[in-house]
């Protein structure tokens, strides 16, 4: 019984990483493309159209060990703790969570998993960042455990968390929007077709639905957390930023309001196909494997 229901806690996390793992090592040439798309719109920094011929296809997985390492930490973590919330209802009070149930699990899974997965997203950043600066400002980080190593003897514990807040914000906004519009839809396609059994279609319906939600509220915080954890002091020793509020606030002034949207398109084909990919791939070995 002990290890049945051990067992029942750890799959949840151990499914996550399969499937954020999986859409990670899939995804990341769009990735990559996102992040320089936003850094470009605040610097001359490296052409897109570039990118390839300047560094080839190799550059477009520049980070994949960070990106990989960080599905581990981020995506387990709060799909983890989603599911184990969710199962949970299910099992003790036999019924489905309502809308703003599923928000607030959806939030307090982003939260932690933002906490947990920061300094992995700090270096898979930086990795994605770095061809486009000045061959003098580069890190050159040959991988995701030296660039952890580097970061904290060279600037300490706290710039683990650089930009924590618009990533813990971020990660609120995409897991509420993937998790609780998943869920959320599918239950209401169901409804609407009044079956108990989900299908193919009702998932992947869902999943689009949520990557289109996702994207659009969590963009704005994902572009002001790449600036903020790629950025570098300038010559007079201070910052370019001094918080999210400022990052904001510098972000319009420079680039508009619609700035915060830049790279909208790359960053929905990124978010969108990931999303699809995570969620139906968490399906499936919940569905096939989940039950002892």
């Amino acid at each position: 019984m002990a290890e049945s229901k051990n067992s029942s806690y750890f799959k949840p996390f151990l499914f996550g990483a399969i499937a954020g793992c999986s859409a990670a090592a899939i995804i990341m040439p769009i990735d990559t493309l996102k992040v320089r798309i936003q850094i470009q719109s605040e610097s001359l920094g490296l052409g897109v159209l570039n990118m390839l011929q300047k560094e080839g296809l190799r550059g477009f997985y520049s980070g994949l060990g960070s990106a990989l390492l960080r599905q581990l930490t981020y995506t387990t973590t709060r799909l983890g703790i989603f599911r184990i919330i969710t199962d949970s209802v299910k099992k003790q009070q036999q019924r489905d969570l309502t809308f703003f149930e599923k928000v607030g699990a959806s939030s307090l899974a982003g939260f932690i998993g933002a906490l947990v997965g920061n300094p992995t997203d700090v270096c898979l950043i930086r990795f994605q960042a770095d061809q486009s600066l000045p061959i003098e400002e580069r890190r050159n980080y040959k991988n995701a455990f030296e660039a952890l190593t580097r970061i904290y003897r060279e600037e300490g514990l706290i710039a683990f968390w650089k930009g924590s807040m618009p990533t813990v914000t971020r990660a609120v906004a995409i897991t509420i929007g993937q998790l609780t519009t998943y869920d959320q839809i599918k239950q209401m396609s169901m409804q609407f077709k009044d079956s108990k059994n989900e299908t193919a279609f009702d998932r992947i319906m869902a999943s689009c639905g949520a990557g289109i939600i996702s994207s659009i509220i969590s963009l704005p915080f994902d572009n002001v957390k790449t600036k903020l954890q790629k950025m570098k002091s300038l010559p007079d020793g201070s910052m370019p930023y001094q918080g999210v509020i400022d990052c904001f606030i510098k972000s319009i002034q420079r680039e508009k309001l619609v700035g915060l949207w830049v790279g909208l398109l790359v960053y929905f084909s990124r978010v969108a196909p990931q999303s699809i990919m995570i969620l139906l791939i968490q399906d499936f070995l919940h569905q096939k494997y989940g039950k002892n």
